[in-house]
């Protein structure tokens, strides 16, 4: 198990190096002005998360019905951290009570529906970053062999993590994740064929990046919800999450709000042009191996994971380097600052899943070197070079 997965975690990151700079390079995608306005990746993921929810609710009754309320049928084949059903919801157990005809028809709500939605839900979380930072990138990855590529790395890792947590219903998700591997990569490249609109991009100034990096972070705190309390089958855990979603989901909402009011900057100073040249480069380069790097901390060397992310940022920063004219001890200031303030914000964060605290330190590193840097440009601006 854990040689299959550091191989993935090594073939799809050199995969990505050897794919994604090539494809920032290629002439911009022509695009047909939509006959009518097409749904964004942003659109279709809430419609997939409300699809999580539905059957969280389907699976509650079919556990109340068919079950009595006991998940360890299943629960007993999984590590601890599942299961914690909302089963004494007077809600869920009216909706159990009055549901018609044979509950026992709701099993595939047991893991096979999540097997389905999961890779979408991940690959949709992603376009919809790629096209808030730069709706040509978006289209440019969606339109090339990234896209079926990344379905297939993240489908093997899928598939690998439920051999190693194997139970009655493991062959039945393999095949389903099977077919969502085939269905998901040409759902998204259809939609990014149909999004006609302008080739918008995030401004390179600082409020335009610290928008940026708010919608991420708080994205990124979302999609953490949704995998905790739906993709787990945890919906007893929502209650308690509900102020995160709240927070960030008003957050992002007024966000997304102001990026669509900001305008590009005329001339941004060179070291946030190498910051934008760096988010875009990087995620490019991480679009396909994302997945394998994440599961490779869990259930394949550690060590490999790491140096494979870092290894990533590291191209990043080089190909951003070559993009945009900035001088050394400008971006050692904002790089030094912005990790100094990313190593406190990591220390100072206790938390029962390391994705929680990773999140916190890197949107911490990006708004600190994005701050910073722009406090530099704008110094060595004013006072000449």
């Amino acid at each position: 198990m854990t040689l299959l997965v550091d191989a993935f975690v090594l073939g799809s990151t050199v995969l990505a190096l050897v794919l994604a700079p090539r494809l920032l390079v290629q002439p911009a995608v022509r695009v047909r002005p939509a006959a009518r306005r097409s749904m964004s990746p942003f659109g279709a993921l809430a419609v997939v998360t409300g699809l999580f929810y539905v059957n969280q609710v389907l699976f509650t009754v079919y556990v109340l019905r068919v079950h009595r309320g006991d998940p360890s049928f299943i629960a007993r084949y999984l590590p601890t951290g599942w299961f914690e059903l909302a089963t004494g919801q007077p809600a869920l157990r009216w909706i159990a009570a009055a549901f018609p005809g044979a509950p026992e028809l709701l099993a595939p709500s047991v893991l096979r529906v999540q097997a389905f939605l999961e890779l979408p839900f991940v690959l949709l979380a992603f376009a919809t970053v790629l096209r808030w930072l730069d709706v040509e990138l978006y289209r440019r990855i969606a339109r090339s062999a990234l896209l079926p590529l990344a379905s297939v790395s993240y489908t093997v890792v899928f598939c690998l993590v439920e051999w190693d947590l194997r139970n009655p219903y493991t062959v039945d998700d393999l095949v389903v994740r099977g077919v969502s591997a085939v269905l998901t990569p040409c759902f998204l490249a259809w939609l990014a064929a149909r999004d006609g609109g302008a080739s918008r991009r995030t401004p390179g100034s600082v409020p335009g990046l610290l928008v940026f990096i708010g919608s991420l972070g708080a994205l990124g705190a979302l999609v953490l919800v949704v995998y905790d309390t739906a993709l787990l089958y945890n919906l007893g855990r929502l209650g308690e999450r509900l102020p995160i979603v709240v927070a960030a989901g008003g957050a992002l909402v007024g966000l997304r709000w102001v990026a669509s009011r900001l305008r590009e900057a005329t001339v941004p100073g060179p070291t946030l042009a190498f910051a934008w040249h760096a988010l875009r480069y990087w995620l490019a380069l991480f679009f396909l191996p994302a997945l394998a790097v994440r599961y490779g901390v869990m259930f394949g060397t550690p060590q490999l994971a790491a140096a494979s992310g870092l290894l990533l940022i590291l191209a990043a920063l080089v190909l951003a380097w070559r993009g945009a004219a900035v001088v050394a001890w400008r971006l050692g200031v904002a790089v030094l600052a912005a990790a100094a303030v990313a190593g406190v914000v990591g220390w100072a964060t206790p938390a029962p899943y390391y994705e929680v605290t990773l999140l916190l330190a890197m949107t911490a590193f990006l708004v600190t070197g994005v701050v910073v840097g722009g406090l530099v440009d704008a110094r060595v601006t004013a006072s000449g070079p």
